[in-house]
């Protein structure tokens, strides 16, 4: 089949369903990657690197180094999401995703070749924290850019289907890192996954990287990006060249060239910057933070204040997790049947109609009804959310920013929400010994981005082309 994707013109030519078909499977696999990395660093943090490579001191403060060494990965995001979106807006989307995924799948490889504190002292510590901080750089523009890439690619009337294929690879991601270590922790003894068996999820990883590097080094390049008025011998302009650019088409002779090329270029050069960015990042907050909530807090929250089994919770979001791989294309083709819009005023106005019941479910200590809430939470709350934000993200955003603003409004949303979000919601149920202050911030994180969509406009369909942006 070769229908066509992308309509050829002057600067591209045309996409066909195989290309599209190729992005896709990039895109999946580079958001699998990064939740994989992510998760299985996380789980290695809590359960072995603290007596691996922090040995000399207590178990306490092990796990707090251990946990340190995971944080300072997310502020590594925060910088690559500005060099490489910068880079990905002026050189193109396939050069920065190809070298963002080579990046994570080699540190995160090569922390499964790393030696001990017991072989090489202080610098196994300092090596582990070297490499998660390359991990982290090279994580802060891969879902961002997958995303673009995807929304770049995909026919408007398909767009939302089409670009929750990168929440699936989160989805992914998570559940075969949390499965390789349930494995390793129920089959291998404590010494050997202490000596070795630590290693193998990470040396497991540089088969999905050499996967997705050769997936990338076939694909193409957005249609969008080739097509933009601001590109010239694959080379965005500088503004001052912008500039002249549109100077010239304004005193050209030729009428078609001043109605497109100028009024575009003009649009971009004076549309006032920033409600967009806001708008998104308040779209964003409500579904880092109820994450944050409902898939880190909750989890410890059930097992250290209702003292309910571990595996209530670990089960429930699995179960959840895998209701997601139906929850998540479905809501991305009803945001393509209804609009964007109307679809984040319901999601969002439910999930804060639904935090109280689902607190109290939770505090009854009930198993069977503790599951139910907190499926129904992650589906509705998180997972529907992020299908949403993964498609209406990228139309809000001009093509000639797209990629630097959607991936800090991911970044600066994900940290500020899940980094305070946990803390927060910690420090509040101690003082009250109560749940409504869970229940308490999960309505203001939704009715966050239910004012986001309520100001926001409809970009269902946008033509993503248009150097501005959307509001």
């Amino acid at each position: 089949m070769t229908e066509s994707i992308a309509p050829p013109t002057a600067k591209t030519e045309s996409r066909t369903t195989k290309d599209l078909a190729r992005v896709a499977v990039s895109g999946w696999l580079g958001t699998a990657m990064e939740f994989m990395d992510f998760q299985l660093y996380s789980l290695a943090a809590a359960i072995v690197f603290n007596k691996i490579f922090f040995p000399d001191v207590s178990p306490v403060i092990g796990l707090i180094a251990a946990m340190a060494t995971y944080g300072v990965g997310y502020v590594a995001r925060l910088v690559g999401a500005v060099y490489f979106g910068r880079m990905g807006d002026r050189i193109g989307r396939k050069k920065v995703l190809f070298i963002t995924i080579a990046l994570m799948g080699a540190s995160t490889t090569l922390i499964g070749v790393l030696p001990t504190y017991a072989m090489i002292g202080i610098w196994a510590p300092i090596l582990l924290v070297a490499l998660r901080l390359i991990q982290g750089f090279g994580a802060g523009a891969e879902i961002a850019g997958a995303t673009v890439m995807l929304a770049e690619y995909a026919p408007a009337r398909r767009r939302g289907i089409i670009s929750s294929l990168v929440c699936l690879g989160t989805n992914s991601g998570t559940l075969a890192a949390s499965a390789l270590w349930a494995i390793l922790v129920g089959v291998l003894s404590e010494e050997q996954l202490l000596s070795w068996g630590w290693r193998l999820p990470f040396l497991a990883s540089f088969l999905l990287m050499i996967f997705a590097v050769w997936i990338r080094r076939s694909l193409k390049e957005s249609p969008v990006f080739e097509q933009r008025e601001d590109v010239v011998d694959g080379v965005a302009l500088a503004k001052r060249d912008l500039a002249g650019t549109a100077g010239e088409a304004t005193e050209a002779k030729e009428p078609q060239r001043k109605t497109q090329s100028t009024s575009t270029i003009e649009a971009a050069l004076h549309q006032r910057k920033g409600k967009s960015f806001l708008i998104a990042l308040g779209l964003r907050f409500g579904q880092a933070g109820n994450s944050g909530l409902i898939q880190t807090f909750l989890i410890g929250y059930l097992a250290t204040v209702l003292l309910m089994n571990k595996s209530v919770g670990t089960t429930a979001i699995m179960i959840g997790s895998i209701i997601g791989f139906a929850t998540i294309p479905l809501i991305g083709i009803l945001g393509d049947r209804f609009g964007r819009r109307p679809l984040y005023i319901i999601l969002s106005a439910l999930t804060a109609l639904f935090a109280i019941p689902m607190m109290m479910m939770v505090s009854s200590g009930n198993p069977t009804l503790v599951t139910i809430a907190v499926v129904a939470g992650l589906n509705l709350g998180v997972l529907s959310l992020f299908s949403m934000e993964s498609v209406t993200m990228a139309e809000f955003f001009g093509a000639r920013t797209r990629f630097t603003q959607l991936a800090l409004a991911k970044e600066i949303g994900g940290i500020l929400a899940t980094a305070i979000g946990p803390i927060l919601a910690a420090t509040l149920t101690a003082v009250t010994g109560h749940w409504w202050p869970l229940a308490a911030m999960l309505i203001g994180y939704s009715l966050i981005t239910l004012v986001s969509a309520v100001v926001g406009p409809e970009v269902r369909g946008r033509d993503m082309v248009r150097l501005e942006d959307a509001a």
